[in-house]
This record gives structure tokens, sequence and C-alpha cells, in this order.
């Protein structure tokens, strides 16, 4: 983390002090330091900028942090960086690599000077105008009086030489991990040892095996540590005793390794042609061979090397990257699945922050070689020695080193992180957002996911492209070997593994039946969706891009009920600006030929953060700062966006819409944002104004909210997972996020109720496309479904089988029972009758049928 704690002196005075850098793994120990300093310059003005912290309650440093602190610090009269332990000292020369402008690194200099008492004389003698040399050596002496006052020696005695050799500090632990250091009570071990000012080594006293640097996953693999063997613990330094006495203490605990980590591992278990865990969430029929994602191999002679030191800047650019994507995920795995498997990626941090490794690598980069050879190289060497390692379960972890290889070369080179290997089903643990966008259409014929649930970005992705997809399979389909044939049904969860030829044949019928129908509903997809009784229900689509507005356009959407403007803020290191902007919401509007297009203001928050808009890290970040809680605190990206809008709003039918809001007093201000982004011109007459009801609280005071918006429209996926306390991704929960509970209906009841006769009500989240969810919807009053394009055709018409007066009264008994479940079992219990009263001619029942 970084942060400017003063505000930056003018130009003049800027250019003749010398900027302060604090390094430290703890921020609130930088931040109380930069007080403490602050109140020695009675107001005279300072650059000082920290960098500390991964984040406001983890401990540690990175070092692409301080090198954009040294950045923003810099000036023509230098830089020193203040460090408070041995491994900041790594992070802030890793940072002196990463600067891209030669120049400024010679204008810094780091600081061996103690942190609290360093930091207080540099910054005085800084705000005074002294020199770069001048500041760095007040530093360095900064404790010399505390030393005087407190080490005045004995007559006779002389002092003792501060290089003089300090004596080494010793233990011996028992290996207890029943598969010995491998990957996760290592990298626990390495991580400890690093955050101390102390040296410590490790020797296998069992086999001989070291010493090695235990701060070096890499190395201390190599121990072959298996259980029972005795390890040496031999450390110098200034913490050299708490060094030993911390290690022994972990051991003790086993490395502090999760219980069911300690036993054991059972046997994998045998799959299973078919059960009843697997969960419906895009609809389709798939047969075909399982196959699997692997990553493409990287060929070096490929990427040809650049300078050296270029290169070197590549390689700590990238592993920076990639270390903070695999920060990202452990936060989100210990918030969804808890802190002991979200562990499994402290052996891939320790990996990227392994001084031996790096050094390895940049010693092998020189004319000739580059980041791309020199990383594959070193990595390639590690994965070999783990791979030789006597203990089998010690060999398996290569797979970490392997991992976290193909992840830096990834970024490195920017290839695509997996490709399927050949055509057929692809069975994956999970699959992530940008892994479904990439999903090669040609080769794959349908997903089965061990994880996940229907309302996954991966399943919404899936559904949007028309790709079958059961998830939350169970951890066995990871067992099917690759090449057997398997069977999926995408609209029932169903799952076979080898089927035989007939049940295969019938699945081929349906799929042909389907396939048929597909063809009459999309020949009607032009026209208006009615129901039986003469109701129109406008059927819009859900947007992500320019291209996604021809597709919608093409499928004949009413219009665009959800623009999800995100597209144009991921990805990038700066906002965009209003004209840009402009150019591609007028570009959506054009491609949509007249048809009202709805743009949803920013939807961000800390589940998927911005590079240029920093927040800090928030334990649940789907109940933290989002949506408009976040726009309302960078009002100026706020009316940006919706100064871009009113634009497209003054020559195309627009809505504008809020997300996330949670009570009236955020629409009033938001209201206010867009008066002043309207400017003079006022707010373009055909502008309508709504908000997403996503929160229980905004469904309950409905009433509150309504007198300040034209429409409401509700997202059915945030709904469902705040109502029901299911995160909508995690497979765990995945059973329970289903948006028919009764408990989500009431609330839809209830703000149709209140919005009947003043606004409209549409859904816009993925129920709006169930068709055992369409049905209830209409019936409890929502007079608009936003679905992904491919479905526009399907939807119609589904609606055109259905009677009003029916739905109502088929959402009415939805509300008295106890589960989605159930409701479920009641929609498609009415189905099925009134498909047998259409099949004899007779048209009773509740008017539900499948189009």
């Amino acid at each position: 983390m970084t942060e400017s704690t003063s505000a930056n002196a003018p130009a003049t005075d800027a250019e003749r002090r010398v900027g302060l850098i604090v390094v430290s793994h703890s921020r609130a120990l930088a931040l109380a330091a930069v007080t403490l300093a602050g109140e020695m310059l009675h107001g005279r003005p300072l650059t000082i900028e920290v960098a500390a912290g991964l984040d406001d309650t983890t401990f540690g440093t990175d070092a692409v942090s301080i090198m954009q602190a040294i950045e923003r610090a810099d000036s023509p009269a230098g830089v020193v960086v203040l460090m408070d332990l041995g491994s900041a000292v790594l992070s802030a020369e890793l940072a002196l690599d990463l600067l891209q402008d030669s120049s400024i690194r010679d204008r810094v200099t780091l600081s061996p000077a103690p942190l609290v008492e360093g930091l207080i004389v540099a910054a005085v003698a800084a705000a005074g105008g002294a020199s770069r040399e001048e500041v760095a050596a007040e530093a360095r002496n900064a404790v010399m009086g505390k030393a005087a006052h407190l080490s005045t020696p004995e007559p006779g005695v002389a002092p003792e030489p501060e290089d003089q050799a300090q004596a080494a500090i010793v233990g011996v632990f028992p290996v207890a991990n029943p598969h010995g250091l491998h990957a996760r009570p290592a990298a626990r071990l390495v991580s400890e040892v690093r955050a101390l000012d102390a040296s410590v080594q490790l020797r296998n006293l069992t086999t001989g095996a070291g010493p090695v640097p235990a701060a070096s996953l890499s190395r201390v693999a190599t121990l072959t540590a298996l259980h029972g063997h005795e390890v040496e613990v031999r450390a110098t330094g200034p913490q050299a005793q708490e060094a030993v006495e911390h290690v022994l203490a972990l051991a003790k605990r086993r490395f502090d390794e999760p219980p069911e980590q300690v036993s054991a591992p059972p046997a994998p278990p045998r799959p299973t042609p078919s059960r009843s865990g697997p969960l419906a969430a895009s609809p389709g029929i798939a047969v075909g061979p399982v196959r699997r994602l692997a990553a493409e191999p990287v060929d070096p002679a490929l990427h040809p090397a650049g300078e050296p030191a270029q290169e070197w800047r590549r390689v700590l650019a990238s592993v920076a990257a990639v270390r903070r994507e695999i920060e990202h995920v452990r936060v989100l795995t210990e918030r969804e699945l808890g802190p002991d498997q979200a562990s499994i990626f402290d052996a891939h941090l320790s990996l990227l922050t392994d001084t031996e490794l790096l050094g390895d690598v940049k010693a092998r980069i020189r004319p000739g070689t580059g980041a791309v050879a020199a990383w594959a190289g070193s990595l390639a060497e590690v994965e070999r020695q783990w791979a030789e390692l006597p203990d089998p379960y010690l060999r398996e972890r290569a797979a970490d080193v392997r991992a976290v290889g193909e992840q830096v070369l990834q970024a490195l080179t920017g290839q695509p992180a997996r490709r399927m290997t050949g055509e057929g089903v692809l069975v994956a643990s999970d699959l992530t957002p940008a892994e479904t966008a990439g999903l090669d259409l040609a080769l794959v014929t349908g997903v089965v996911l061990a994880q996940g649930s229907p309302t996954s970005h991966a399943a919404i992705l899936a559904r949007a492209r028309d790709i079958p997809v059961v998830v939350a399979a169970g951890p066995e389909v990871l067992g099917i070997p690759e090449g057997r044939t398997i069977l999926l049904d995408g609209a029932t969860g169903a799952l076979h593994l080898d089927p035989a030829p007939e049940l295969i044949e019938e699945y081929q019928r349906r799929a042909a039946e389907a396939a048929e129908q597909r063809v009459r509903q999309v020949a009607l997809a032009d026209h208006p969706a009615v129901s039986r009784d003469g109701t129109r229900i406008l059927v819009a689509a859900n947007l992500g891009s320019v291209s996604d507005a021809r597709a919608a356009l093409a499928a004949g959407a009413d219009g665009a009920g959800l623009v999800r403007t995100e597209f144009l803020f991921l990805d990038r290191t700066a906002a965009p600006d209003i004209n840009e902007q402009q150019d591609q919401y007028d570009s959506i509007a054009e491609a949509m030929e007249g048809r009202r297009i709805t743009l949803r203001t920013l939807d961000v928050g800390g589940d998927k953060p911005l590079p240029y808009l920093p927040m800090p890290p928030e334990a649940n970040p789907f109940l933290g700062q989002r949506g408009i809680r976040l726009s309302l605190r960078n009002r100026d990206l706020l009316r940006d966006q919706m100064a871009a809008i009113c634009h497209t709003a003054r020559h195309s039918p627009t809505s504008i819409m809020l997300p996330m809001v949670s009570t009236p007093d955020e629409l009033i201000e938001a209201r206010q944002v867009l008066v002043e982004a309207a400017g003079s011109s006022g707010l373009p007459a055909g502008l309508h104004i709504g908000t997403m009801i996503e929160v229980p609280s905004a469904a309950l005071k409905i009433e509150a909210l309504l007198p300040y918006v034209d429409f409401v429209s509700i997202g059915t996926n945030d709904l469902t997972q705040y109502t029901l306390a299911a995160e909508r991704g995690n497979g765990a929960v995945a059973a329970l996020s289903d948006a028919l509970d009764p408990g989500v209906l009431r609330l839809i009841d209830h703000v149709c109720r209140a919005a009947s006769g003043r606004v409209d009500v549409a859904v816009c989240g993925e129920a709006a496309s169930d068709e055992l969810a369409i049905p209830i919807l209409v019936g409890l009053g929502v007079r608009e479904l936003s679905v992904s394009p491919p479905a526009v055709a399907r939807v119609k018409a589904a609606i055109r089988q259905l009677d009003v007066e029916h739905c109502a009264s088929l959402a009415g008994q939805a509300l008295t029972l106890p589960g989605a479940t159930d409701v479920r079992k009641l929609v498609l219990a009415t189905m099925a009758e009134t498909q047998g009263d259409a099949e004899s001619g007779t048209r009773t029942g509740s008017g539900v049928a499948t189009g």
C-alpha cells in the first residue's frame, strides 16, 4: 500500500527538498511513525510517501508499491528510503530495479537507519533543506545519542567492535507433519522467518542435507525433511533468539497445518455415472470425450531477449502482477471457503518472493537470454528438484512450482492462461470469467464444473454463449480420465458417464427437437412478446459492449435493459474520459436503432477493484464500498459518467440506472450529481432515472425510493445472495442461491405491489431467463425482463404461452411454499398439466406451457 501523507510543497520548495519513503511490514507502524515525524516539522512542507503492508491488516512489503512511492516522491533533490526489517531491504532493492527511468534510480539512497529514529531526524533535516547525503547521514546517526546514554562502558572495558561476529543461536525440532515439510508447512515457515531480522539456516540432521536458507521455499524443499526427521535451526542477527524460538514453536504446532491436511489423505473417490448433486446452469445437451484445460507450452525462442536490465525489470513486474493476483484470489478464497483452503496459495506467494529463486533468474539473464528463457529455465530446475524428491507426496508438490511458473510466463508473454486439450466436454474445478469468455466454441460442446453455482459469473457467460453447463458436480468428476465419454443436460443437471448408446440416442433426439424449437422461436423473435390474454411484456437484453448491442438487435430485443458500463473501466490504468464514454454510449444507442438503452453507472467494488480507484481491502467486499456507494465517494468519476450519459440521452432514448442503492439519501445525492453533470442545458427531456433493487432493505422500503425514480429494475442475482446469505459464486452454498426461494419472491412481490400504477418494474437478473421463474415473475407484476441476447427469442416464446391472470394465481401459491424446490415443482407440475391439456385440445390450468 502507498500513501502520500502530506501535501507536496510548491514547485520551488519541492525541487530543493529531499523526499522520504517509509517502507515497513506494518502499515499502522509506518503511519504512526510519519505522524510522529510530522510533529517535528512545525508545518514545514515535506513529501513523505508510505509503502507499507500488503493491506491494512496484512504484514509484508511490495516492490511495486515502493517503486510507485519513489516515482511520486522523486525530485531533483532525490529520495531517501527508510526500511524496517531485512526483507524490506530486498523489496526496496527490487523496487530500484523496477524503475524504468534510470535517472530516478541514481537519485535514490537506501538508508540502513532505524526506522522510527531515522525518519524523525531525516524529516527534520530534509525539511531544513539538507542534501540527500546529509539526510541519509543524519538518519544513520539517529541512535548515537541513545546508544551513548544507555551503553556507557565500565572503566577499563573497551566497547565491543560493531562488526564482531555474532554467536549463532541453535535449536533442533522433529518434523511432526505426516508428509514432512511439504509446500504448506514450508511456506508457513518461510513467511514467518522472513518477518524477522535474522539470518536463519536449516539442516536435516537425519539425512545430512543442507544447510539451506530458511527464507527460501525452493531450497527448504530440497531438505526432504520427512515425518520424524530432525531439523537443526541456526540463526544469527538481532532477532536470532526470537527466530529460533519461533520456529521451534511453529514446529511443535505442526506449522499450523489444517487437521485434515495433517492426517493421511483419503483415497480419491471413484467417479460414478450420475449423481444428484450437480446443478443445471446453462441449458443444452452435450455429449463427448472428457477434456481438460492446459497451458500451452511457451517457446523461449519465440521471445527474443532485450537489454538485460530491461529483461530483469520485466521479470520483476510480471512477478509482482502475479503476486497481486494470487493475493486477491487468496482473500476471496479465505472469505468464501475459510483460511484452511486459502492457505494453498501461501506456497505460491512464497515462491514469488523467494530470493534464491529470483537470484537464479537474474543470473540467467544475459545478452541473448531474456526474461522468458531465464524464468522458464530456473523454474524448470526447481520443479525438477522437487519432482526428484523421494517422498511421493512431496514430489506431487512440484505442481505448485509449475502453476506459479505458468502464471508468470503468461504475464511475461501475454499468452492466454489455459486452452482445451481437444474437442469435447470440458471438465474443470472452476472457470474464471476470462477463461469462460475465451472458450473456443469450435472445441467445447459442454462444460462440467466441480464447483461453482448457476449464478456465478462463469455460468452467466456460458449461458450468454449458449454453452451447456452443469455446476457443483463435486470433486469426483476431476478424477474422470480424459477421453472417457460424458453426457450432460444443462437444463436438468443430469450427468452420465460412459452412457449407453440408447441413452445417447434419446438425448440426441431431445437435442434435435430443441434445435427445431429454437428455429421456430428465432423466426418470431422480432415480434412483441404478448401473453395469451393480451399483456405485453418487454424483453430487453443485458449488454456489456457495442458488439453485444448488435447481437441484441439481431436477436429481436426490445431494448437494452442493462448496459454494464464496467466494460469501459476494467483492465486499464486510468479511467476513460468523457469523450471516450460518449463515443461508446452513442455507439450502443446507434446499434440499438432507436430502442431505449438503460446505462447502469459504474458497478465495481472490492470484489472487482480498479487499479486507478484505490480502496482499502475489505473482509467482505460484497457488503462494502461498491456500486453507488463507491461512486458517491468518487464524485468526479461519477459526474463524468453522468455527463456522458446525458450527452447520449439528448439524441437517443436513454435511461440511467443506479446500482446497489439502499437508502433514499443515496438517490437524492446521486440526482444532485446528475444535475451538476447535465450543466446549464438541464436534464435531457427523455432521460429516465431508475434504481436497481438488489439490497433487501431497498425492497422492503421501496415506498421511500419511488418518489425519486421513473422505474426500478430488480437484480435477482444480488438480491438472492443477500437475502439468503449465500454467495452466488460459492459452490458450497450453490443450492441455496435460488431466486425462486419464497423469501426472495416475497421481496419482489412487495416491490411490484408498491410500484403498481406508479413506475414500471423490470428484472435484469438471471431469473429473467429462467423458464420456471418467468411465469412467477409475470404473475407478481414484472413487465420487463432483461436477458442475454441469445435468450431473447426463447423468453419471448415462453411469454406467448402465458395467461397473466393464471400466472398471478400461481405466484400467489408460490409465496406460501417453504422453499425454492417446492416452487419449481409447482411450476413444473403446472406446465406438465397445461401441456397435457394442450395436446388434448383443452385449455385449462394456469396457462403456463413451454414455447
